[in-house]
């Protein structure tokens, strides 16, 4: 189905490279807002919300009065347009596009869309930092070059920081019910919106209309298990005069999908490069030796070994070997107590209200409040003690004791969750009108948000925990005898291999609770006039902008995250505010009947701890319609930028424990690629201090961003158009993970990268190693790495990204309606120092795992009554990267290479038995897909597939019912 689009799409791209679409019934495109509406109530109140015309009762002619009432609010565009298709392509979904194509949610309906082809976290990146939020990366680009509008004014930022160090926006406050449609604006637009419009701009248009009460009743559930839905939404407007208000809310209830629930998930990896290797669940670890290195529980609790740990993980402890490592307990199943993705609870209300003051003026007011609890679990892996090392006499031998609680120590994973409650509210008021007689219009807004967050954390208390664990231990006999400072000890065996009572274990742990907070205030002022005088094609336009505010972030762990009173955890911490203006002017002339020019302009400036932090923008583009609505050329040039962002500027200096694959060592005792799974654990995992904090001296991100293509539409009900993105970015903020610079210093150590490049040097210096060798020929462990924020990566993106639409009535059979698109990143390279030689991101793997094309397309039939209607949508998730390939960071390596696409199906189905009734049923993945098989993965990790790639939510059955009372109206 979906490969005939494909190749139309690419014989289109290859032969115009322009794109365009100029179909005149094509969805009128919004902000939601419009910059200059006008009208009396009975007009607004009957205005399609996802056709924001622009009427003026006052204009004296008719003829004025008709350029008013063609004229539209485009997104990407601050001047009311007469043609839908402009020089800013816009990309459009509608409320029932969401429901046809089977999407639960915005979060859903913009992560599956062919621009979003990066890799992001979210809720199945167990132990991820923002494990309740949901994002997308616009064409492989950082998710923070997104901007995010709501009516066309900015999102707040969510108050968590992706990976621990970046501000960014979250989807999943947005209630879909509450839709009316979406724009996409692909490229950079920071002229119009001001930063972070580098890689695109998304507008969410609520609805502001609402002609009957109408309720909603969605059930749905998954057929592996888990994941059950439930979800009721009503709304009503109602008119009062003068006076137009609509309200609706959302309640929302999800159920978990745990690990166990999919055959994938349910234990550790039975197909990889290795034997599934069970959790080492009751591990003593020798310190001296590299192969043999784990003493069997036979040989530390004689006639018990396991069998008085045999209940944990539902009767699946026992006795587990190790190639060339030993002996333990553990269980092949204790993979699966991870959730896949998160218990959900979420409230949204919404009103829009209007009050007509006359003909001139109009009064509006917009609020959004949104409450979200969700709860996840990480698994066993986060949740265990580890013994410092000491000598035991008994062994004669350095050793190491560890420990991971299984659920039925915790008295069940699913009563220690993590949970985050997020409440966010955004107001918006504001004036609208016309200047008397005159064609200009002025829209004042004013626009508060903020966003809470509480965080409370399940936690083990280090002295609490280290003191149960000294009663094994023992009391220390003294130093050891090798002169190493470390202590000796004869634990009491037996009693560590018995399982924690669940009266010690609620001793030891509880939870922790962090609070954040951003919040955004603007006062925005924009004059319009869309016929500021005629040209040979036209009315000229004109409109300008100025915006002031202030905008704040506060990040508060607990205190006891930060004081060490927490085992093996830490956390971030921050706090700043800063004040910014912005002034932006458009000019729209259409010169000539085939050719029309735009061009804007803008200026930010940031004050910010005690400096100032500013750029300019702009934008120039053009449409040449040579055929009049048959063809549309269009392109367009200009500049964007980010600015620095709260967290990057006021983070403060926050340590943090973990643990890292000592890659240079395992290499050196020939663990490398798909056999690393097998470096000793001591090498596979060592234990690192890292730090990272803010810098207020960071600089703007900026871009260099061009755009062309062409829309054709030969004939009544057909479209096609196809648009080519360039992104030149330079002064990236970059911050590198710790296992980044781990692999980095590996390769440089070892030849693979040139020991002397400056991302080499800056490795080495980073990668810190001290203390003694754990045998002769390697170097000292790993013991710290920084990770500091610093303005020097660039970037060079190509992307296209092609559409078509085809509806037809076929009669007495009703009509079928065809929509694809297509996206293929063409060219995707990073620098990231200066001096360094640029990355290929889609041939490198070790740095990149986006997708390099996305492809998607629906068919949809609809009756001639329009009582019965189905739709069929396909999304092509393109080849990726499997495992071994990021590791060897190539496809040469044997056993290095991509994987298939995956392709997956929904079906809805919609009926109405009687007039105010609807019913639908969604199948979400029809043929229950899996993530493709990366047999690439060791046996010894539970999730063998990209986790910010792929889920394994599986098949979904949702049933719907929608009621819409009569019109009192």
């Amino acid at each position: 189905m979906l490969k005939t689009p494909i190749a139309a799409a690419v014989l289109a791209a290859l032969s115009l490279v322009f794109v365009a679409n100029v179909n005149a019934d094509t969805t009128l495109a919004t902000t939601g807002q419009g910059s200059s509406t006008q009208g009396t109530a009975a007009q607004s109140s009957s205005q399609d919300t996802a056709q924001s015309t622009s009427s003026d009762q006052s204009t004296s002619t008719a003829t004025d009065k008709a350029k008013k009432l063609q004229a539209v609010v485009v997104t990407g565009s601050l001047i009311p347009q007469v043609e839908v298709e402009t020089s800013a392509p816009v990309i459009t979904i509608t409320a029932q596009q969401l429901k046809d194509r089977g999407f639960a949610t915005v979060a859903d309906a913009l992560q599956q869309a062919t621009f979003a082809t990066g890799s992001v976290q979210g809720p199945n990146n167990s132990g991820g930092f923002t494990q309740s939020a949901k994002t997308i990366s616009f064409f492989g680009l950082d998710p923070s070059f997104t901007k995010y509008l709501i009516d066309g004014l900015p999102m707040g930022d969510f108050p968590a920081l992706y990976n621990g160090s970046e501000s960014f926006n979250s989807l999943t406050n947005i209630p879909i019910e509450m839709v009316d449609h979406i724009d996409v604006l692909p490229g950079g637009h920071s002229s119009i919106y001001g930063s972070d419009a580098i890689a695109g701009v998304i507008n969410i248009v609520l609805k502001k209309t609402i002609d009957a009460p109408v309720v909603d009743v969605r059930f749905g559930w998954r057929t592996g298990g888990g994941g059950a839905d439930r979800r009721v939404y009503g709304a009503d407007g109602f008119t009062f005069g003068k006076l137009n208000v609509i309200a609706g809310v959302q309640f929302e209830s999800i159920e978990p999908i745990w690990g166990f629930d999919r055959s994938l998930t349910s234990h550790y990896f039975t197909q990889g490069t290795t034997p599934p290797t069970a959790s080492r669940d009751y591990l003593v670890l020798s310190e001296t030796q590299l192969v043999n290195a784990y003493y069997s529980p036979n040989l530390l609790n004689p006639g018990v070994g396991c069998a008085a740990v045999a209940g944990e993980y539902n009767g699946t402890e026992q006795l587990q070997t190790r190639l060339n490592h030993g002996e333990y307990c553990g269980s092949q199943n204790s993979a699966g107590y991870v959730t896949e993705t998160n218990k959900e609870h979420s409230a949204n209300l919404y009103t829009h209200a209007t009050y007509d003051l006359n003909s001139d003026v109009q009064f509006y007011g917009n609020f959004l409040y949104s409450y979200d609890q969700q709860q996840y679990s990480a698994g066993s892996s986060f949740l265990f003690w580890q013994s410092p090392i000491y000598y035991d006499p008994n062994l004669g031998d350095y050793v190491l004791a560890q420990h991971a609680f299984s659920p039925e120590e915790a008295g069940g994973y699913q009563n220690i969750l993590d949970n985050n409650v997020e409440n966010s509210f955004l107001l918006t008021m504001g004036a609208k009108g016309s200047f008397g007689q005159s064609n200009w219009d002025y829209d004042l807004t004013f626009n508060h948000s903020e966003d809470h967050l509480q965080q409370r954390t399940f936690q083990r208390w280090t002295t609490e925990i280290n003191s149960y664990f000294d009663n094994i231990l023992g009391p220390s006999l003294g130093p050891d005898p090798g002169g190493a400072g470390l202590n000796t000890y004869t634990p009491n065996y037996p009693a560590f291999y018995t399982p924690v009572s669940n009266a010690a274990f609620r001793g030891f742990t509880g939870y922790t609770e962090t609070y954040a907070k951003t919040w955004d205030n603007m006062l925005r002022g924009q004059v319009t006039n869309a016929s500021l005088f005629t040209l040979p094609g036209g009315d000229a336009g004109v409109a300008a902008v100025f915006e002031g505010g202030n905008q704040g972030w506060n990040y508060s762990p607990d205190p006891r995250t930060l004081d060490g009173d927490t085992y093996e955890f830490t956390d971030v911490s921050g706090a700043g505010h800063r004040s910014r203006y912005a002034g932006t002017l458009e000019f729209n002339a259409p010169l000539f009947s085939m050719l029309t020019v735009d061009a804007s302009g803008r200026y930010d400036s940031y004050d910010v701890a005690g400096g100032t932090v500013s750029h300019p923008t702009y934008n120039f583009g053009f449409e040449f319609r040579p055929f009049g609505n048959i063809l549309l050329l269009r392109g367009s040039v200009g500049t964007a930028f980010k600015a620095p962002t709260l967290a990057d500027e006021f983070q403060g200096p926050s340590g943090y424990f973990s643990s890292v694959t000592d890659y240079y060592n395992c290499a050196k005792e020939g663990f490398t690629g798909g056999n690393i799974a097998n470096c000793p654990t001591q090498l596979g995992g060592e234990q690192f201090f890292g730090q990272q904090s803010g810098n207020p001296k960071l600089q703007p991100i900026t871009a260099k961003v061009f755009s062309y293509g062409f829309v054709v539409s030969p004939f009544t009900g057909f479209s096609l158009k196809s648009d080519f993105y360039h992104y030149n970015i330079a002064n990236e903020v970059e911050v590198q993970s710790s296992d980044f610079l781990a692999r980095t210093e590996a390769n440089c150590r070892l030849g693979i990268f040139d020991i002397n490049s400056p991302s080499c040097q800056s490795a080495l210096a980073q990668v810190i190693r001290s203390g003694t060798p754990l045998a002769p020929g390697l170097l000292p462990p790993i013991t710290e790495i920084l990770t500091p924020k610093v303005n020097v990566a660039r970037e060079y993106l190509n992307s296209v990204v092609t559409e078509a639409d085809y509806t037809t009535h076929i009669g007495s059979y009703g009509s079928i309606d065809v929509k694809t698109s297509w996206s293929d990143i063409m060219t995707h390279r990073q620098q990231l120092l200066p001096g360094d030689p640029y990355i290929n991101l889609l041939r490198e793997p070790f740095y990149s795992t986006e997708f390099k094309s996305k492809v998607d397309g629906s068919i949809g039939w609809l009756s001639p009554t329009q009582q019965w209607g189905v739709t069929v949508y396909g999304i092509r998730d393109g080849a990726s990267p499997n495992y071994l390939a990021t590791i060897a960071n190539n496809y040469s390596t044997p056993g290095a290479a991509h994987l298939g696409p995956w392709i997956r199906y929904n079906l809805t189905v919609s009926y109405s038995p009687i007039k105010n009734l609807a019913l639908s049923l969604e199948v979400d993945n029809v043929f229950n897909r899996m993530p493709p098989l990366d047999r690439s993965y060791g046996g010894d990790v539970g999730q063998p597939f990209n986790q910010l790639n792929y889920d394994v939510n599986g098949r979904g059955f949702f049933l719907e019912a929608t009621y819409k009372f009569s019109s009192s109206k």
